[in-house]
C-alpha cells in the first residue's frame, strides 16, 4: 500500500523548530509522504532572534498548483499552517479548491497568535483573512486565542476548564456541526493539557489530556497539528489522533534540552512516533479499519 500523501503549506524556518522544519520530519517518521509548499523561507522564525531574514514565495503558489494538477497529483489531505498576507491566504483557498475531493481531507491550523494576543504580522484584516480561510476546513485545530478570533469573543470569555465550555466553543467553531474541530489548550484537571475534539461524523465532543509541562516551546502547536495531520491519514478516529498528539507533544516538552525558542526537542523521539504509527499501519492495510471520512459530504 503506497504512502499517504499530504501538501503541507507552510513557510519554512531555516533555524528555530516550527513550521516546514517540524512538519516534514515528523509525517516522514510516520511513513507519510510530505510534499511542502513553501509560502516564505525566514532564517529563523520571529520568536526571538533578532532581524530574521525573509524570502516572500507567495508568487511561487499558483505556478506549483499549475503544475501539480498538469501532473495529475492527488493527495490525502492538503493540510495549511502560518500565512504571512491575505495574498497567500487567497491563494492557498485556490490550492484547494483545485485538489479537493471526497478521499482529501483539508487540515488547517489557523495560525494567528496564542497568549491572548495575535501575533504582530496579523492585522485585523489578516485575521478575517484567515476565518475566509478556515470556512473550507474539514478539519480546524485552532489554539484559545485562535477560536476567540475566528469567533470574534474576548479572549477571557474562552473558557476551556470544564467540559461544558469546551464542549460550547468546539460545536461554536465546527461550523453547525459540517467541520471536526480540535481545540487545543482544554486543561480539566490540574497538572494537564490537551484539547477538545469535536467530531462531525459523529456529532460528539470529547476531550484528551497528557501531562502538563511548564515552560512556552515554539513550535508545538505546529508539532501537535503534524502528528494530528500523520495520524488522520493513516486512519486513526479523530480523538485517538489527537490523544497521540497531545502525548507525542508533552514527552518532547519533557525531555527539552534545549532553549525555548529554538522550539521542542523532537527528533530523538521520532522512532516512538514511527514505531505507534506502524501499530496502526498492519490493520489499515489490511482494510480492517474503516476509512471515517469515506462519502463525507464536501
Amino acid at each position: 500500500m503506497p504512502a499517504p500523501r499530504v501538501a503541507a503549506i507552510h513557510d519554512l524556518s531555516g533555524f528555530g523548530r516550527c513550521s516546514l522544519t517540524v512538519v516534514i520530519p515528523t509525517l516522514s517518521a510516520m511513513g507519510v509522504q510530505c510534499c511542502p509548499v513553501p509560502t516564505a523561507y525566514l532564517s529563523t522564525h520571529t520568536g526571538g532572534f533578532g532581524d530574521n531574514t525573509f524570502l516572500d514565495l507567495t508568487d511561487q503558489l499558483d505556478p506549483v498548483t499549475a503544475h501539480w494538477k498538469s501532473l495529475g497529483l492527488a493527495f490525502d489531505a492538503v493540510y495549511t499552517g502560518f500565512m504571512g498576507s491575505r495574498e497567500q491566504m487567497a491563494r492557498t483557498a485556490d490550492f484547494i479548491r483545485a485538489f479537493r475531493r471526497p478521499e482529501c481531507r483539508i487540515i488547517i491550523d489557523p495560525v494567528m497568535g496564542d497568549h491572548g494576543q495575535p501575533y504582530r504580522t496579523y492585522t485585523p484584516e489578516m485575521c478575517r483573512a484567515m476565518a475566509e480561510l478556515a470556512q473550507l476546513a474539514d478539519v480546524l485545530t485552532p489554539n484559545r486565542t485562535e477560536a476567540a478570533l475566528l469567533l470574534g469573543e474576548n479572549y477571557e470569555t474562552i473558557r476551556l476548564n470544564t467540559e461544558s465550555d469546551c464542549r460550547r466553543w468546539a460545536e461554536a467553531l465546527s461550523r453547525n456541526g459540517t467541520r471536526s474541530v480540535v481545540l487545543k489548550g482544554a486543561s480539566l484537571t490540574p497538572g494537564t493539557v490537551g484539547a477538545a475534539c469535536f467530531d462531525r461524523e459523529s456529532s460528539a465532543t470529547s476531550f484528551v489530556s497528557a501531562s502538563l509541562v511548564p515552560g512556552q516551546f515554539h513550535g508545538t502547536g505546529d508539532l501537535f497539528a503534524s502528528v494530528l495531520t500523520g495520524a488522520l491519514v493513516l486512519g486513526w478516529p479523530l480523538a485517538e489522533a489527537a490523544q497521540l498528539s497531545a502525548e507525542f507533544t508533552s514527552q518532547c516538552a519533557r525531555r527539552q534540552g534545549t532553549p525555548c525558542r529554538e522550539g521542542l526537542d523532537f527528533e530523538p523521539l521520532l522512532w516512538r512516533l514511527g514505531q505507534r504509527a506502524e501499530e496502526e499501519r498492519a490493520p489499515l492495510c489490511r482494510g480492517e479499519r474503516e476509512d471515517p471520512h469515506a462519502g463525507a459530504d464536501h
